[in-house]
């Protein structure tokens, strides 16, 4: 065995022994108990267009997030000016872009203007003008600072909409922003898309909110500083919903902002799920003087503008420990849950497309898929066998250990395989054997001019390296491309054809050489089947 062949060899079959053990679990159906214990137990998942599920088209209202931030900010002004004694009539968001301020003097106007500009310096401030014998002036939110809130919207969109399928639990799922304010969501292989829809599309903004009870909801005439919202109740008998209109403060006392926990819990004494949540320090603090302050008041719970329970605060309640309860059934309270563990959207999303992809389709495209990578595969060792005659059966059994790895390296990375991936394999089966081809056309013109076979092995071989490399490394930069700003199936294309090209480069530069060096190392082969 010629100097240098052993450890190649040894390579080879490591990387044959590794490929079919990360392949056992995909191509077993089940696997023995102690398996996953010892041994990798991932497969090659199953994308979208070949396991069937959800395709979603989801839109950001990103304006929503703009005009919710300018509400933080008449929020916070109030209570700035609040805690420094400086009365006004009215701090309120006026329109999509601006947050208006209507004082009582210009003295306390010129004091205002100043903290303004120290607080918020991105904000453009109006001069102060007359407002019915009031002085008033407004805070703008440049062209700039809105665009960039946007943006950062639908990004937090995306994180949070993440989290909520990650505790949801579906497998191997794409989300990815799309365009400037849409996200394309994949579920595969998802039994209840219906409710995955409802979970991914809720706000859940968590407010707790005073009760008004000096207010009539029937009154009609709702204050600057109050809402009127509704809680609905079931009836657990027949069914039949009911909606109780409550007068709320518009500001809200604590916010979801604060949780650090939501968990699904019985109720003991009624055998009745609820969601049991926590707050964080600042939040369980709030909760304490909020609780010890209004003994005897009614507390609105309010997610997404619905209020889901108004009770009586009976005591103090310590510790930031709080539960909202309803006529929950355990899957809603268990998805109300999630999306309060993972937070509220920043902006309301609206589903522009929803697109269901059947299991059978999935699974005709498979088969034809395997028909195709087949059918490539005898026409190219046919014709490698009948061209090459013997070297192109070493070319042919370089491109099956090129396709073994392949299939090995997927199931090892726990990659998704779409039906663009196949057709990614497929192409592989032509890019194994173009290799060698160039090698053995080098060989042939070595061959022509008078060498001996081992001398034209070697130099078929240096003089290809530097073709094979160039063309591989440009096939390479190609698929980085496509992995980073195609959408999830040409995504699954570029792994393929990445995984592929670096896999071929190996089997064809040291995989089908060893072969060669085996056989011709000793130098007294007269002649080569080429």
């Amino acid at each position: 065995m010629p100097k240098g062949t052993g450890w190649r060899i040894s390579l080879i079959a490591v990387f044959v022994a590794f490929s079919f053990l990360y392949l056992t679990p995909t191509l077993v159906g089940k696997l023995p108990s102690w398996w996953g214990n010892f041994l990798p137990d991932d497969k090659i998942h199953l994308g979208l267009d070949l396991q069937g599920g959800t395709h979603l088209v989801m839109e950001v209202d990103t304006q929503k997030a703009v005009e919710g931030s300018l509400d933080l900010v008449a929020t916070d002004l109030e209570d700035t000016l609040n805690s420094k004694n400086l009365h006004f009539k009215r701090i309120s968001r006026d329109g999509s872009d601006k947050v208006s301020v209507v004082l009582y003097e210009k003295g306390t106007a010129d004091t205002v203007q100043k903290l303004i500009k120290d607080k918020y310096p991105s904000y453009e401030q109006s001069p102060t003008f007359d407002e019915g014998g009031f002085v008033a002036l407004t805070l703008r939110v440049s062209e700039k600072d809105a665009q960039d809130r946007k943006d950062k919207a639908v990004q937090q969109a995306l994180e949070t909409i993440r989290n909520r399928i990650d505790q949801f639990g579906v497998s191997e799922p794409t989300i990815q922003r799309e365009g400037i304010d849409h996200i394309v969501v994949q579920l595969p292989g998802i039994k209840d898309p219906q409710r995955a829809i409802e979970l991914i599309g809720r706000t859940a903004r968590l407010d707790f909110k005073m009760v008004r009870e000096d207010i009539s909801p029937t009154s009609g005439a709702i204050p600057d500083d109050a809402e009127l919202l509704k809680e609905k109740s079931v009836d657990a008998t027949t069914g039949a919903v009911t909606e109780i209109p409550i007068v709320v403060q518009k500001k809200a006392m604590i916010t979801g902002d604060l949780l650090t926990d939501a968990q699904v819990r019985i109720d003991s004494q009624f055998n009745q799920p609820y969601v049991g949540i926590e707050f964080n320090s600042l939040g369980a603090k709030l909760f304490d003087q909020v609780t010890a302050a209004n003994v005897g008041k009614r507390f609105a719970i309010v997610l997404d503008n619905n209020i889901h329970s108004a009770p009586v605060i009976r005591e103090r309640i310590s510790g930031g420990s709080a539960q909202i309860s309803g006529n929950f059934t355990e899957k809603t309270a268990a998805d109300l849950a999630i999306v309060l563990r993972a937070g509220a959207l920043p902006a309301p999303v609206k589903i522009i497309q929803n697109v269901t992809v059947g299991p059978s389709l999935g699974q005709d495209s498979i088969n034809k898929g395997l028909y195709a990578a087949l059918i490539g595969v005898l026409l190219v060792v046919v014709f490698m066998a009948i061209y090459y005659k013997l070297s192109g059966l070493v070319a042919d059994l370089g491109m099956v250990l090129n396709i073994l790895y392949l299939l090995g390296a997927l199931a090892a990375l726990g990659a998704t395989l779409t039906l663009p991936g196949i057709a990614a394999i497929v192409l592989l089966i032509g890019m194994s054997v173009d290799s060698n081809v160039i090698i053995f056309e080098r060989i042939r013109e070595e061959l022509k001019l008078g060498k001996s076979p081992k001398s034209a092995l070697d130099a078929g071989y240096d003089k290809a390296f530097l073709t094979i490399m160039d063309s591989h490394i440009t096939t390479l930069i190609t698929a980085a491309v496509l992995f980073q700003f195609g959408t999830g199936p040409v995504k699954g294309f570029a792994v393929s054809l990445s995984l592929g090209v670096i896999i071929n480069l190996f089997t064809s530069l040291v995989g089908t050489r060893v072969i060669f060096d085996i056989f011709l190392h000793k130098g007294t082969v007269k002649k080569m089947s080429i």
